[in-house]
């Protein structure tokens, strides 16, 4: 798990570094880590064009001193210094390198001839929108064809949030130090970072143990599956009863009972009116009731009184339950069923369903809502978007990294509270909506990277694939 920290956190690691090194020392490390990042980037530094976009704080700094280090290689770099100050050190060094100071009215001409543009104008302190002069320079750097580097983060993102105000830079690379921050990893910041690269600083000996939320890894994902062992019988891999479908959406009970099956449950119950349409297509599926280790409610269900009858009797027991689609609609006018019970429960909204559910809006801070709502409703909160966000009751929130808008697509849900379900009948617990994103995720990329637009049906035929590629991590011999 790759483990992420809020600003407050950095800075107090920050200083509590700074306070045994000689002054200056972190600074040139962050400098050193960028000017390395930049200098791979170009076909060769001596005689390339690089603009440095300079503000009045450190990552000001930062940029200025790694300018300062590809000038000595034989680059010509330009600053712009947009700030109201300019660290006084950096810009001394640079210019000593023989790099340039230009004002902000000559930026738009640097940053046309540039080959590499460096974002240095805010950092993790800053918020809102790009102002002016450098809300100016975001059209013309992305039509400059240069690479863009963020220093620490893209400015313009909210580096504890993710969110966008307005202006802000597009980075194709992203050179962060430390560790990342919330910002980076959180939609729609996220799409605003490129390739995430993280210099060591020696700041983890002063950061907690418990970060602000974490982002797995494939390693991660690949050790906690549930692969089948030697002695697994259908009953011990978890058997999933799927509450879903009605006459008007029989495809989301066939899509969610295939979620499942995909995954790898050992055993998928049906119970609903689409029984025919799920025998047809997943004849591995038994239909009618029996003892099942975790519950999917809610794909197509319909929210009269006889779909509320059934969310309620799936709530009332003592299983794991994946509550999803219309079963979200019906929980928002019954709150108390999910934060009354012991089992877990896990919640799967959009935006929209979000909103019913919590009685506001998402609004900018995924990462604060979908927590608050989980402890407000004793709840495993996966809230779906290009970054899905799953909080738990206790606070602790993952971030996921495999999104893609290909996901953007009628059933898709139905198939990832399958795939979440079968994890919870294997006993994985909080783990399983975190593995079961993650997968979904592959899935997608699988299924969009072979064809046109991508539907439910192609993630679910591309689920194998994805499970299959984490067995592949683990040297072929998961089981």
């Amino acid at each position: 798990m790759r483990a992420v920290h809020d600003v407050a956190t950095v800075r107090a690691a920050e200083s509590a570094l700074m306070a045994q090194l000689p002054p200056g020392a972190l600074m040139q490390r962050a400098a050193t880590g960028l000017a390395r990042t930049c200098a791979a980037l170009l076909p060769a530094v001596y005689g390339s064009r690089v603009v440095l976009l300079v503000g009045s704080g450190d990552n000001g700094g930062d940029a200025l001193f790694a300018g300062a280090a590809l000038a000595r290689r034989g680059a010509r770099v330009d600053a712009v210094l947009l700030g109201s100050t300019t660290h006084p050190g950096g810009l001394a060094a640079l210019l000593a390198a023989g790099g340039r100071r230009v004002g902000p009215e000559d930026a738009a001409r640097v940053v046309g001839t540039a080959q590499l543009v460096v974002d240095g104008i805010v950092g993790i302190g800053g918020s809102g929108a790009l102002r002016e002069p450098a809300a100016a320079l975001v059209a013309p750097i992305d039509a400059s064809g240069a690479w863009r580097v963020a220093v620490d983060l893209p400015s313009g993102v909210d580096a504890d949030t993710g969110q966008v105000a307005g202006a802000a830079f597009t980075a194709d690379v992203t050179v962060t130090f430390g560790c990342p921050k919330p910002g980076l990893v959180v939609h729609p910041g996220q799409a605003r970072v490129g390739i995430l690269e993280v210099v060591d600083i020696g700041l983890g000996p002063y950061l907690p143990a418990a970060p602000a939320l974490t982002v797995p890894q494939a390693m991660d994902v690949a050790a906690a599956w549930p692969w089948p062992q030697p002695d697994d019988d259908k009953y011990s891999r978890g058997v999933v009863g799927v509450v879903a479908g009605s006459a008007a959406f029989t495809g989301a009970a066939v899509l969610a009972v295939g979620g499942a099956l995909r995954a790898g449950a050992g055993l998928v119950r049906y119970t609903g009116p689409a029984a025919d349409q799920v025998r047809a297509r997943w004849p591995e599926a038994v239909v009618g009731a029996g003892r099942v280790e975790a519950y999917v409610v809610g794909p197509g269900l319909g929210t009269d009184d006889a779909a509320a009858h059934r969310l309620a009797e799936a709530l009332a027991g003592d299983v794991p339950v994946v509550v999803d689609a219309d079963a979200l609609t019906l929980l928002a006018q019954q709150p108390g069923l999910a934060a009354r019970r012991s089992a877990l429960t896990v919640l799967t909204p959009h935006d929209r369903e979000f909103a019913r559910l919590a009685g506001r809006p998402v609004g900018g801070d995924r990462v604060g809502a979908a927590r608050t709502l989980a402890a407000d409703l004793n709840a495993v909160v996966l809230l779906k978007g290009s970054t899905t966000v799953v909080a738990g009751p206790d606070g602790r929130v993952v971030v996921n990294p495999t999104g893609t808008p290909a996901l953007a697509a009628g059933g898709t849900g139905d198939v990832l509270s399958g795939v979440v379900g079968a994890l919870l009948a294997a006993g994985l617990g909080a783990q399983a909506p975190v593995l079961g994103a993650f997968v979904h995720g592959l899935a997608a990329r699988e299924a969009a990277g072979h064809r046109g637009p991508v539907t439910a049906s192609d993630v679910l035929e591309a689920l194998p694939l994805a499970i299959g590629g984490l067995r592949d991590l683990r040297g072929g011999s998961a089981g």
